[in-house]
């Protein structure tokens, strides 16, 4: 059981703000120590949980730091699961240095590393490793749509549909054991039925959460969309438009755009980025035959391409790789008479550009799922593995041998724990805070 104190007993602090002038910053503490950090900074009685109160704070010496809200939570009504303190001061940067270096100097207090506070939170049970995983994904999101993704996971999405399996894993492992203790008894005969179809529908399951999580982990992590086409097409004026600065050199002279170049954009709540590339032709310049492999190769990985051509420019003729199933053809500068193709646009007159956008979001769209809570490569392969004890069971229901229906049933729940945090969480946790900020 959980006594509320993280194993190293130290109380930690940490600006949970961005650092920089604002109006109010945020200090964190959390830990044995955190009462006594607070009676010490305001010189008074502690104020009531979950109250906030103003308060002057001063150093050992009763010099006047700042005045600022304080607010205290029980160990049994924090966020870590430890007694926390929470001090809404101003949030100037020497407001905020000399809060820390007092907090630095107290006896049993020390600064936080990256996620301690969260890592805390799991180590006393207030949070599971799938709830984390959210956590930061949340704090990261950067379009509504990955701020719904994550929404749903930090609420528990992933946890609730593991624990309906559980319970349906559960009741199945009941009856297969009744059979082991009870082996004199006389047991339905039609049970071995019952507990295949029962187990067909959990594999089920599993295999449609397993397809769901590849559409998830890209909408988490963000598309990307090529750019493809011959110099001088129009790729780096479009990304251009779209940037709403000159992000990339647009030039009349053939290979200009030589490296990568990004440009992250918000479609309509999907993270994409778009790639603009070396124009595609053959060369004899070294470095623009680099250029060109890049493309080739970033171009091959994209989740879609978009297959530029213009009127006052010769096609030509794309690597096989370039071409998969629903790439969008763009026929530019429409302004001069673009001709057919599937999108027509202008960036000079803005003609087609929203509809292009459109389709690309279609386009985007259609991968995600709409049903599904699994979006890392971590829970993915514990559910994986979950499904894979799972057709063992399933396979020895044939065998006559339900000690080893029972133990693959318990490998089972052991994956499911695992893809939740419940078990084996940690040789994870470094991994998972290593991306967290310090004051999180």
């Amino acid at each position: 059981m959980s006594t509320g104190i993280s194993d190293d007993g130290a109380t930690i602090f940490a600006l949970a703000t961005p650092p920089g002038v604002g109006g109010i910053a945020v200090l964190r503490v959390s830990g044995p120590g955190a009462d006594e950090a607070l009676s010490r900074l305001t010189q008074r009685a502690l104020p009531a949980p979950r109250q906030a109160t103003l308060r002057r704070l001063r150093d050992a010496e009763g010099a006047l730091l700042d005045e600022a809200l304080v607010l205290r939570f029980a160990a049994d009504a924090s966020f870590t699961g430890e007694p926390v303190v929470e001090f809404h001061c101003h949030g100037g940067r020497a407001v905020v240095a000399r809060l820390l270096d007092v907090l630095g100097g107290m006896a049993g207090l020390r600064p936080a590393e990256a996620g301690e506070f969260t890592r805390r939170a799991v180590l006393n049970g207030r949070l599971d490793l799938a709830e984390v995983e959210a956590l930061g994904d949340l704090i990261s999101a950067e379009t509504e749509r990955q701020r719904q993704l994550a929404a749903a996971g930090f609420g528990g999405a992933l946890h609730r549909r593991a624990e309906a399996w559980r319970d349906r894993l559960l009741d199945i492992l009941a009856r297969v054991e009744i059979t082991i203790d009870w082996a004199d008894e006389e047991v339905p005969s039609d049970l071995d039925a019952e507990l295949a179809q029962e187990l067909d529908a959990l594999a089920g399951e599993f295999d449609r959460e397993l397809s769901a999580s590849h559409g998830l982990e890209r909408l988490r992590e963000g598309f990307t969309v090529a750019i493809l086409g011959a110099p001088n097409c129009g790729k780096s004026s479009f990304i251009n438009y779209l940037a709403g600065r000159e992000a990339a050199i647009a030039s009349p002279h053939p290979g200009t755009t030589r490296d990568v170049i990004e440009l992250r954009y918000d479609l309509r709540g999907l993270p994409v980025t778009f790639l603009d590339m070396a124009g595609l032709r053959e060369t004899q310049d070294p470095v623009e035959r680099i250029g060109v492999d890049r493309a080739v190769a970033r171009g091959s990985a994209a989740d879609l391409r978009l297959h530029f051509s213009a009127p006052d420019v010769a096609d030509i003729a794309l690597p096989g790789t370039l071409w998969r199933e629903g790439d969008i053809g763009v026929r530019t500068k429409a302004d001069l008479g673009a001709g057919s193709g599937d999108h027509a646009i202008s960036v000079v007159t803005g003609e087609g550009i929203r509809p292009l956008l459109d389709a690309i979001h279609d386009r985007l769209s259609g991968r995600i799922p709409c049903d599904g809570v699994t979006s890392h490569a971590r829970q993915r392969a514990a559910l994986a593995a979950a499904r894979e004890a799972l057709c063992r069971a399933r396979k020895q229901l044939s065998s006559g041998e339900p000690e080893l229906i029972a133990e693959d049933l318990r490998g089972t729940l052991t994956e499911l724990g695992r893809m939740v945090g419940r078990v084996g969480v940690e040789d994870m946790l470094d991994r998972v805070f290593s991306r967290f900020c310090v004051g999180k």
